[in-house]
């Protein structure tokens, strides 16, 4: 980062920005790419991008681009969201897609875009489902976007190359940090024409930033080399599931790639959460995210505390 060749990435004049953004094309098959300071932007320049005001996009009930983004579409785009019923794995059914559709009547809001997720907490998507719903879209001429924010959690998992599980989609934006590492950042990709309106859409946004290859420097460096190190917060993910297995039982706990998810009621995690604490280990809500700066040593730690808690 220290060392990165810096510009103006506005006026596309940032070398490490536009190497970023080409690499991340090359690496998922698609023709361009487009840098954003987060997901939650690159989501939303993706939505403001496939539709205009009046526009409906249909979307799961928990996915992350309806439930946790503002509801930055609507605000700023005036697009209305359509959620449905959402699968744990981040599936929705096709007939609910297809009786969501609204009919060519002045009445309806135009239905765009479908809105999927992988991985949906931690789950990735079936591998033959993104085929699916690139046939339903093409015969319904709606567009497709996924928000891939751990999408290389999904690879790695299922072993597949980055470009097998996000061609059937029109555009997909992932994460630099999370998984892989980075500080900050977030690339949007597709094709050449998509990206360059997404791109008047980041300034519209606020964006638009100068100096960025300094935080573009780190985005190459997690995408040279942290993807395939997921694996081990894979790995780690299941050496502590097993422990919470054997304390609570298989019916109260499920893993998913690098998540763990305590399924268990609000008084005995806050005592389990006490006692994790009082033996130096922190925890938020029952929603446990194994990655890099987690060490076997510590694995290890959570795994004697789960042990241990009576």
């Amino acid at each position: 980062m220290a060392s990165a060749r810096v510009g103006d990435d506005v006026y596309g004049e940032d070398p490490t920005v536009t190497e970023l953004e080409q690499y991340s094309a090359e690496l998922m098959g698609k023709e361009a790419g487009l840098f954003g300071p987060s997901g939650t932007q690159t989501n939303l320049i993706a939505m403001l991008t496939h539709c205009t005001r009046g526009d409906e996009y249909i979307v799961g009930q928990n996915a992350h681009t309806f439930k946790y983004e503002g509801g930055g579409a609507a605000v700023l785009g005036g697009i209305q969201p359509n959620p449905l019923a959402m699968g744990v794995d981040g599936t929705l059914q096709l007939n609910d897609i297809v009786a969501a559709i609204k009919p060519d009547d002045i009445h309806f809001p135009k239905t765009r875009l479908v809105c999927l997720e992988n991985t949906h907490a931690g789950m990735p998507l079936p591998h033959y489902y993104a085929q699916e719903i690139n046939q339903l879209c093409k015969e319904y001429d709606l567009a497709s976007h996924l928000d891939g924010a751990r999408i290389f959690n999904a690879a790695v998992f299922g072993n597949y190359e980055p470009p097998d599980i996000v061609k059937d989609f029109d555009s997909v934006s992932f994460c630099l940090s999370k998984g892989l590492g980075a500080p900050i950042g977030s690339v949007l990709i597709g094709d050449e024409g998509f990206i360059e309106a997404g791109r008047r859409w980041r300034k519209v946004l606020g964006g638009g930033m100068r100096q960025a290859g300094i935080i573009a420097a780190a985005g190459l460096y997690a995408l040279k080399n942290n993807i395939d190190s997921l694996a081990y917060d894979h790995e780690k993910a299941s050496e502590v599931f097993s422990a919470l297995v054997a304390r609570f039982g298989a019916n109260n706990v499920r893993l998913a790639t690098n998540m763990l998810h305590l399924e268990i009621d609000k008084e005995l995690h806050a005592s389990f959460a006490a006692h994790l604490e009082k033996g130096g280990v922190k925890v938020g809500r029952p929603r446990w995210v194994m990655h890099k700066d987690i060490s076997q040593t510590g694995v290890d730690k959570i795994k004697q505390l789960i042990s241990s808690f009576k």
